[in-house]
């Protein structure tokens, strides 16, 4: 059973920065190097978006809202994807979420809070 475990949400004040984490395990037959992953953020009231998306060949692509200030990067020997967030506004509050694709196969993580305040 695939698992993904965000860490490093919390408060911070606007223009500050925060590091996520998502560790994952218990893949079988493709491993994590394979999947593409990917952050994406609900705020209260709104859909689930994508922020950014690394492929297994290490290309990166962002949503035009974190563009230069956000960077996703994965170690595979940690089997763990990260997102740099630097330049925090309040509009980046939300809940994060790791994400991990390959084919058919899809997982999600449980998330992790961030919020932007003064």
């Amino acid at each position: 059973q695939v698992q993904l475990v965000e860490s490093g949400g919390g408060l911070v004040q606007p223009g500050g920065t925060l590091r996520l984490s998502c560790a994952a395990s218990g893949f079988t037959g493709f491993t994590f190097s394979t999947y593409a992953m990917s952050w994406h953020r609900q705020a209260p009231g709104n859909q689930r978006e994508l922020v950014a998306v690394i492929s297994a060949g290490y290309s990166a692509n962002y949503a035009d809202s974190v563009k230069g200030r956000f960077t996703i990067s994965r170690d595979n020997n940690k089997n763990t994807v990260y997102l740099q967030m630097n330049t925090l506004k309040p509009e980046d509050t939300a809940v994060y979420y790791c994400h991990a694709n390959l084919l058919s196969y899809a997982y999600w993580g449980q998330g992790t809070q961030v919020t932007v305040s003064s």
